[in-house]
């Protein structure tokens, strides 16, 4: 089985291919980058998206090299995420869905991070420390849901770091939470700022309040502080993964669990993972963890999470095209995760509606890392023979990549409405390639 994600929440464009054993076969990407000081508004990044979608689709498809008559499903992200970007997406979504003929999968953003995660590094049954631009979350499933411990009661720690980032002046490319990293590497001196847990909860609004008065005291003319903007980046972040790896330790204890997963674009920060795989190893556990390739916004953990929920729930899964919505707000245990309680029945010994999926599914790929662990490679497998397409619509797979073509003239008005409103005002427009690893 097939499936295509389309992924569109935030700055980050993606499409992505998946085979239902995990195996990605191909996942472009571009991000909407806007200047330094700057962030980026729904309305610019909605005309990103736009822009640059049916481009992505067709690109996936070609790295994939697949038509559309051999994937099952659509997947789309149905939230959480800037409103104005997840519509343009899933206008494009419900397009295709009409054109080749196939069934439409909402996908939960949050949810889509741990299976995609669970998918590379091999993890089985982790607590789930997920950290973003948007969402701060110490999860883990229980019952057929991913159930939240604890969670930010304010800002999320990645829009946290961005604010700083602005304040700072420091520049959005490749992202203002990469750079404040490595501006943190040549931080020499710690700064004490307000450390906030209020039980399994974090808050990052107060000590982004007190770290910005300083940044404005250093930038006065005459200042004689003895602190650098590389001190505070340091403070900043050391404060913020302190606060997090606590949570974290606390929601292992509760629930009798020993590996902590790391999931979401601020999952990428290598002293986050240090300070982590500290702990877990003071506890007799691992740390599982990937790099920007799969931590960061991508269609493929899309695609796979869609693909999950369609193999195991089947058409129960799907949504017609008139339901086929956006939500701004979409909590992480409101998902019925149909396939974790299948994966358990199977390990018991039951009978479950999963197909074959291979000894070595959980293996981990390039770029994924078992801190503490054995780390794993699983070779890409032999694309020959994918996707049969035997029992499908082959009316709709002999337009082959065509299809997109026809259909960018016809989206192409709706899409650029609001286009020119907003050019020139300073975003630049970024292309990422397929897979990124960092220096």
């Amino acid at each position: 089985m097939l499936a295509l994600g389309c992924e569109g929440s935030a700055n980050k464009l993606g499409m992505g291919v998946v085979r239902a054993d995990g195996t990605i076969l191909s996942n472009p990407r571009c991000t909407y980058i806007t200047p330094p000081g700057h962030g980026f508004l729904p309305r610019e990044t909605a005309v990103h998206h736009q822009q640059h979608i049916l481009a992505l689709v067709t690109r996936a498809l070609e790295e994939a090299s697949i038509t559309p008559a051999d994937i099952d499903c659509l997947c789309y992200t149905k939230g959480p995420g800037m409103g104005a970007p997840l519509q343009s997406v899933a206008i494009v979504v419900r397009t295709l869905a009409q054109l080749w003929r196939r069934p439409i999968v909402p996908v939960n953003h949050c949810v889509a991070h741990i299976e995609m995660g669970r998918c590379v590094t091999g993890a089985k049954d982790p607590v789930v420390l997920y950290v973003s631009g948007g969402n701060t979350q110490v999860i883990a499933y229980s019952e057929g849901r991913y159930r939240i411990f604890g969670e930010t009661i304010d800002i999320a720690v990645g829009n946290c770091l961005d604010r700083f980032a602005r304040v700072l002046k420091i520049p959005n490319d490749p992202s203002p939470g990469y750079n404040i990293e490595q501006l943190a590497k040549q931080g020499s001196k710690y700064v004490e700022l307000p450390y906030v847990v209020k039980g399994m909860d974090v808050s990052f609004s107060g000590m982004l309040s007190f770290v910005e008065g300083l940044a404005d005291q250093m930038a006065a003319p005459g200042s004689t502080v003895d602190y650098t903007p590389a001190d505070l980046c340091f403070s900043l972040q050391e404060t913020i993964f302190a606060m997090l790896v606590e949570t974290t330790e606390r929601a292992m204890a509760h629930c009798n669990k020993s590996d902590v997963l790391i999931v979401g674009g601020v999952g990428c920060n290598i002293r986050l993972q240090q300070m982590m795989q500290q702990m877990c190893l003071e506890r007799g556990g691992r740390l599982f963890a990937t790099d920007d390739r799969y931590c960061i916004d991508n269609g493929a953990m899309i695609a796979y999470t869609g693909l999950l929920a369609f193999q195991y729930g089947g058409m129960s899964m799907t949504v017609p095209l008139e339901e086929s919505t956006c939500t701004q707000r979409f909590r992480t245990d409101e998902v019925e995760a149909v396939w974790r309680g299948a994966e358990r029945r199977k390990e018991d010994g039951g009978e479950t509606r999963d197909v074959e999926r291979g000894e070595d599914v959980a293996a981990a790929r390039p770029g994924a890392a078992t801190v503490g662990g054995e780390r794993k490679h699983r070779a890409v497998e032999d694309q020959d023979g994918v996707g049969s397409g035997e029992d499908k619509d082959h009316a709709a797979g002999h337009e082959g990549l065509g299809a997109v073509d026809r259909m960018a003239g016809h989206l192409e008005k709706k899409l650029k409405a609001g286009e020119d409103a907003v050019r020139g005002e300073g975003g630049a427009m970024r292309d990422e390639p397929a897979l990124m690893t960092l220096g």
